[in-house]
């Protein structure tokens, strides 16, 4: 079961993989850039330090779409 997996444990992965990313989005590993590029846009709204997210939040979900827009 995914609840058992080590990805929902707390914390990340020491590099960052295709699978961690698209779970932090919320797409499939092979999601289409207009849909990475959409989800980033609520996932970050929501975590953006500015609004009093973590910058390391806000870091792992830039990684993740720059890592998903390759």
């Amino acid at each position: 079961s995914l609840a058992n997996s080590k990805y929902y444990k707390g914390g990340f992965e020491p590099t960052m993989t295709k699978r961690e990313a698209s779970l932090i989005l919320g797409v499939s590993p092979t999601a289409n850039k207009a849909k990475v590029k959409e989800q980033f846009k609520k996932v970050m709204s929501a975590n953006h330090p500015d609004r009093g997210g973590s910058p390391y939040i806000a870091a792992k979900v830039n990684e993740a779409k720059d890592l998903l827009e390759k």
